[in-house]
């Protein structure tokens, strides 16, 4: 059974008008509690199956009302990064899902509580149990508070990332082929290398950028030649 203690902690993070103790259990019922308790006849892969798109659609509704100004590409790889199993495994130690979950002896010592594929499940698991006792907007008072807590951590990483990818898209898009990124220098000691690198792309030298390792100069390249080359609708 789940610790009180635990149980306790978890519900004063979700909304009050959610109480139904079933559909909570439920959500916090591993496939491996499963196994060892005969008498319990369903574990939580179902509701994450509803959680899952129910997500996916308050995450899309809130990029679209956010971020009026981006096209379909940037909002569909912030919505990735979002729904991501890391990043939902974090909103889920946020609430203390972790020590409130059912698990099979065997999972609970192997460290499943804090494992980011469980939590992400039950997480997903949890938003379709308060969905199917109270409504959507209650969900997303759930939901969107975590969002604009990680959106812009999210969006930075985000640009740090996909440079070269938003680089490549472009290039594509001008029926050039892709970047290509030359290695022009390499400085310093062993333990304090720095590389320099050209982006080229149509054979023609963009911009140049710099960095510890070959891929971080080849992403300070590709920003640099996003900047120069005026990018801002991918």
């Amino acid at each position: 059974m789940i610790e009180p203690a635990s149980l306790k902690s978890l519900k004063e993070k979700l909304p009050a008008n959610f109480d139904d103790i079933f559909l909570l259990t439920r959500a916090l019922t591993h496939r491996s509690f499963i196994n060892e308790n005969k008498h319990v006849i369903e574990d939580n892969e179902r509701l994450e199956f509803l959680g899952d798109s129910i997500l996916s659609f308050i995450v899309a509704e809130w990029l679209y009302n956010h971020y009026p100004e981006k096209q379909e590409g940037f909002l569909t790889k912030v919505r990735a990064a979002l729904v991501h199993t890391e990043q939902l495994s974090e909103f889920a130690r946020k609430i203390d899902l972790g020590p409130a979950l059912l698990l099979g002896r065997g999972e609970d010592s192997a460290g499943g509580r804090d494992r980011d594929a469980i939590l992400c499940d039950a997480f997903e698991a949890l938003l379709a149990a308060i969905y199917i006792d109270t409504d959507l907007e209650t969900v997303k008072s759930l939901v969107i508070p975590m969002l604009e807590a990680e959106s812009d951590k999210i969006l930075r990483n985000h640009a740090e990332e996909d440079v070269k990818s938003r680089l490549q898209e472009w290039a594509q898009a001008q029926g050039y082929p892709s970047p290509v990124y030359l290695t022009i220098s390499e400085s310093g000691p062993d333990h304090a290398k720095v590389f320099e690198v050209i982006a080229i792309i149509n054979n023609k030298k963009i911009a140049k950028g710099k960095g510890s390792s070959k891929q971080s100069a080849e992403k300070d390249a590709a920003l640099n030649s996003i900047k120069k080359l005026g990018i801002t609708n991918l």
